[in-house]
């Protein structure tokens, strides 16, 4: 047992959690599977923290305490623990994906059954040695862009006057807070992406067929990918390892050949730009690729209305068809969620959802990143955009304004990412700095089929070229909470 934690009674414990809580994820399952620290001390650790910063925050649907508890002490029991990627680190899960054991809700009022098996994602942490510690919240059926719900408002540990956006913002406040290192989340238009950019937290939305989907009806017409959120590269790349086929590999070399990287402030929503610190922010990381040896262009990839549109369709559709999969009267929706199924129920009557748009959009975007030798186009290796137009969106219950203030709250702040979600393709948001008021600044990579470890190593060189605050300043558990 390491000797700075074998320490006893009420101050020992304390000192446990100071010691514990707050580390990355890869340096915690080493000591676990070492035997340095049991998984059920990590576990306890992360437990009191959690306890000690949630009601300001409101991240968790459900805490699983016991559960937990006894479940690190299975993985404390493992004969494999000495192999196991994740040994013993606490992990939070999106409360839109089956864990045993517990309700899933999607965000709605009808709780159901609890689930009798694990989502694949699930599994493949539980696994791995990972413990859940609790479910996270969303917003009604992971719709809009702010997580809240009747009777709770989930925050941003950076300023809770803002939202950790949505949908995955319970997930991303459990991680800035310091309540868990990694959280499971899952993108269908910028829902890993958005919260990761609000809560200074570094996220991959995977490639389609990279990781299992299966969310809901149809995983919103193929659009929406499970994920990880974390505050350092190293440990998304083993999440997403975990993830993407059970087994952790490690986080890619430095030896790589310099990457053409387009940069890009053009979106399908019209007059919509980054602010004056976001576009500073952009402009820092491209003159620091630049520094690393990597070539920055000025390119804008094709991304036409009718990708918006067709994004849009999807996004109503999805609504409809989860409210449907999960047996919910449309009557028992919120007021801005019915009016989106509504929206919903008509695309698909209409014959809206054409499965060749995507399809066709999606080759587009591949040719523009492989370029054409006919034409002497070079192409691009990774594609540099903003994430957001500002700072994140207040804190409030947004679920009893109208559906047209959210929707277009949504739209005007978060309008470079759903293009992704349409073609495919993966997509990497990292923090780039802080704003004067002292929240974080982000930027997101996105890369051509297959790009996932390209995005990964990329973003591993620009955090040791830039290491940024993996917590809140207030939540921070080395600060003390």
């Amino acid at each position: 047992m390491d000797a700075n934690l074998a320490t006893e009674g009420a101050g020992g414990a304390r000192e446990t959690t100071r010691r514990l809580v707050g580390l990355p994820a890869v340096e915690l399952a080493a000591r676990v599977r070492r035997g340095d620290v049991s998984a059920v001390e990590v576990v306890r650790a992360h437990l009191a923290h959690i306890t000690a910063v949630e009601a300001r925050v409101g991240a968790y649907r459900v805490l699983r305490a016991e559960a937990a508890l006894a479940e690190a002490a299975e993985v404390d029991a493992r004969a494999d623990r000495s192999r196991l990627p994740l040994a013993g680190v606490p992990v939070a899960v999106k409360d839109n994906v089956a864990v045993a054991g517990e309700a899933t809700t999607d965000g709605t009022a009808l709780a159901g059954a609890p689930a009798t098996t694990d989502h694949p994602v699930v599994a493949r942490l539980r696994a791995a040695g990972a413990v859940v510690v609790g479910i996270t919240r969303v917003p009604e059926l992971c719709v809009f862009a702010t997580t809240d719900g009747p009777g709770t408002v989930s925050r941003n540990p950076w300023d809770t006057a803002l939202s950790p956006a949505g949908s995955s913002g319970g997930s991303a406040a459990a991680v800035a807070s310091g309540g868990v290192p990694l959280a499971h989340g899952n993108d269908g238009l910028g829902s890993l992406r958005l919260p990761a950019a609000a809560c200074g937290l570094v996220t991959l939305k995977p490639g389609r067929g990279t990781v299992p989907s299966l969310l809901g009806a149809d995983s919103w017409s193929g659009m929406a990918e499970n994920g990880a959120l974390a505050t350092t590269v190293a440990d998304l790349a083993l999440a997403h390892a975990v993830l993407a086929d059970g087994a952790a590999t490690e986080p890619p070399d430095d030896d790589a050949t310099p990457l053409t990287v387009a940069l890009s402030t053009a979106t399908p929503v019209p007059g919509s730009r980054p602010d004056a610190e976001g576009r500073a922010a952009l402009e820092a990381v491209a003159a620091r690729l630049t520094a690393m040896g990597h070539t920055v262009v000025h390119r804008d990839p094709p991304v036409p209305l009718s990708a918006g549109l067709a994004v849009l369709a999807r996004w109503f559709a999805g609504a409809a068809d989860d409210a449907e999969h999960r047996g919910l009267d449309p009557r028992s929706l919120q007021p801005r969620t019915r009016a989106h199924a509504r929206l919903g129920r008509w695309v698909r009557r209409a014959g809206l959802l054409r499965p060749a748009d995507a399809e066709r959009f999606r080759s587009r975007v591949a040719g523009w990143f492989a370029g054409s030798a006919a034409t002497a186009d070079p192409g691009v290796d990774v594609l540099l955009t903003p994430v957001v137009t500002g700072p994140p969106l207040a804190a409030r219950p947004w679920h009893e304004r109208g559906w047209l203030a959210n929707v277009t709250a949504n739209a005007r702040w978060a309008p470079w990412v759903s293009a992704w979600n349409l073609a495919g393709l993966p997509a990497l948001v990292l923090p780039a700095g802080l704003r004067s008021t002292g929240t974080p600044l982000a930027v997101q990579l996105v890369g051509p089929p297959g790009a996932e470890t390209r995005l990964l190593w990329l973003a591993a060189e620009l955090e040791r070229h830039g290491p940024w605050r993996r917590h809140a300043p207030v939540f921070d558990p080395a600060a003390g909470s």
